[in-house]
């Protein structure tokens, strides 16, 4: 099955109440995890490359592994490209086959977040590819902001709605309390703003740094409106974790396929999990 846009997962999603996984990639295992995953929980899936995964493996190679993973599956699959900065980048994605991409101006003044994504979404929607943008800024770990801070941070959803009045973008990633990386402590998400956003913009909102978020805290999310669910550092853990293990057990092996093998089943694992809790498993045939 060729890539799919992005918005077609969405707009089912948002018909049924669910949220699909968007899981990012940086090697071959991890891409093979991710659809080994979608296959068994027959579940339509994102899969997301970051700026940190394309500088590591490249773009053609980036682009050529998900496009070889598909071939052989009837998985609804999307290619994204996630916390895209700059224009000539989202250019670039496209060329090389990405069927979405995230245009990320949170770092810009509202004005200029909005004349950015405005951009991207004009050079994108003709060739059938849909585009995330965000508003308000996700922090490191939570506990270290204050309240001000905190509100400072987080997406007014006044703006939100001009935001996506003017740029026409189809999904928003909002920071509500969550963040990239580890958390220290337990993520506190702000629903009531969440719920105040999706009744505004009424458009498929995106959750950042959901790794370590609580199964609770994420079924309410989805059941707000949240409709792409972001995770990254989980699938990490899960892989890194299995790769100390197999070489604490056996210190001298040298095949690297022994090692990276087990991990692999280890991510499997984890987004087969995620899957299930986004509500996604057996959604494939909805798309």
């Amino acid at each position: 099955m060729p890539l799919v846009n992005i918005s077609r997962i969405l707009q089912s999603a948002d018909n049924g109440g669910w949220a699909v996984g968007a899981f990012n990639c940086n090697n071959m295992e991890i891409v093979q995890a991710i659809i080994s995953a979608a296959e068994a929980e027959n579940a339509p899936v994102i899969i997301q490359a970051s700026q940190g995964a394309i500088k590591y493996a490249g773009l053609g190679f980036i682009t050529a592994l998900v496009m070889q993973a598909v071939q052989g599956t009837r998985i609804p699959v999307a290619l994204h490209l996630d916390h895209g900065t700059s224009y000539d980048q989202v250019v670039r994605c496209i060329r090389s086959g990405f069927s979405s991409v995230m245009i990320d101006g949170s770092h810009l003044s509202l004005e200029d977040n909005i004349a950015l994504t405005k951009r991207v979404v004009e050079t994108a929607r003709p060739v059938d590819v849909s585009v995330e943008a965000e508003l308000g800024r996700l922090g490191g770990v939570e506990d270290d902001i204050s309240v001000d801070e905190r509100d400072a941070l987080f997406t007014n959803p006044e703006e939100a709605y001009r935001f996506v009045q003017e740029t026409g973008v189809d999904a928003l990633a909002v920071a509500i309390g969550t963040a990239h990386g580890l958390y220290k402590g337990t993520p506190r998400l702000d629903f009531p703003r969440l719920e105040k956003i999706r009744a505004l913009v009424k458009l498929p909102i995106v959750l950042h740094g959901s790794s370590g978020v609580p199964a609770d805290a994420i079924r309410e999310a989805v059941r707000l409106g949240v409709r792409k669910v972001n995770i990254d550092t989980d699938i990490r853990q899960a892989f890194v974790n299995e790769v100390r293990r197999v070489l604490d057990e056996k210190p001298n092996e040298i095949d690297p396929r022994k090692v990276l093998g087990p991990a692999r089943e280890a991510a499997v694992e984890v987004i087969r999990g995620k899957i299930r809790l986004f509500g996604s498993a057996g959604k494939a045939d909805e798309i």
